[in-house]
């Protein structure tokens, strides 16, 4: 089975990269080397393609990329890939919006694949999506009800921590049949909505159709609650020792935080790779 061609899935954040955003060397090598042994390896993230695409390129891949936790599925490599989205209806969207109006939540951020709608100006949530004021070019700012006119990828909402519950209540109540949500961990709390049905899986699985990888040769890292389905689907899912509990009673298999190279020492050990970082 080690001989056998596996398909590698990287989730970024807390998974691949360490604390400050970066991949080890000896991670980086170790990716290299499965790559170089005949291994595929992908990139499953939450982001997008344009907060990704550097790592992407660090690691020589070139292969599709799942983005948006499985909402968009792409090939930064090949024109003629034919991009997988599945984006929410943008009448749920702006219905999302109204509520959030109500409430008077504190922002709302809404992608179309690779543009980004922010209602209020926010200089931190521009940095965390990695563009500043002299490079605003994803940016469109102002209300997101009169300037939302496609149907987005995905939606942020950054709530005020006395209205979360009623706005999660509402979402609950009201969208759960066409909506997915997901809450961001700290410091920023935000609440992520997709399409029904849509997460990393989803995406993965396309990815693993296109290669002709069988489920029980998928290597899956992660360590939220976005990778839990990803984590279950593949037949060798890794929780990072860092990982929520929840995903690591799902895994099958843990390995050491993302500060101490776990996805390098689980494939080292999993695919037999000696890793020389120069």
């Amino acid at each position: 089975m080690v001989n056998k061609q596996h398909l590698i899935a990287l989730d970024l954040d807390g998974t691949l990269l360490t604390n400050k955003k970066e991949i080890s060397p000896r991670t980086k090598q170790t990716i290299i080397s499965a790559i170089e042994m005949g291994h595929i390896v992908v990139i499953a993230t939450g982001r997008s393609n344009r907060t990704s695409i550097q790592y992407y390129k660090q690691l020589g891949l070139t292969t599709p990329m799942v983005n948006f936790n499985g909402a968009l599925v792409l090939h930064p490599k090949d024109k003629n890939w034919k991009i997988k989205h599945h984006p929410l209806d943008n009448k749920t969207a702006l219905e999302i919006v109204d509520i959030c109006y109500e409430l008077q939540t504190r922002n709302i951020l809404a992608e179309v694949q690779e543009n980004v709608y922010l209602d209020q100006y926010d200089q931190q949530i521009i940095e965390i999506f990695q563009a500043t004021l002299k490079d605003p070019s994803p940016f469109t700012i102002g209300k997101i009800k009169e300037k939302l006119k496609d149907h987005p990828t995905s939606i942020l909402i950054h709530p005020n921590e006395a209205n979360i519950d009623q706005l999660v209540d509402y979402i609950r109540e009201n969208l759960a049949e066409v909506i997915d949500h997901r809450q961001w961990g700290p410091p920023w709390h935000m609440i992520e909505i997709v399409k029904k049905g849509i997460n990393k899986a989803v995406g993965l699985k396309k990815v693993a159709q296109f290669y002709n990888i069988p489920k029980e040769r998928i290597i899956a890292f992660g360590d939220q609650n976005n990778d839990l389905e990803m984590i279950d689907y593949a037949g060798v899912g890794v929780a990072m020792g860092n990982a929520i509990q929840e995903l690591k009673s799902v895994a099958k298999h843990e390995t050491s935080s993302n500060e101490d190279h776990g996805v390098s020492v689980f494939l080292e050990d999993y695919l037999q790779i000696k890793t020389k970082v120069v």
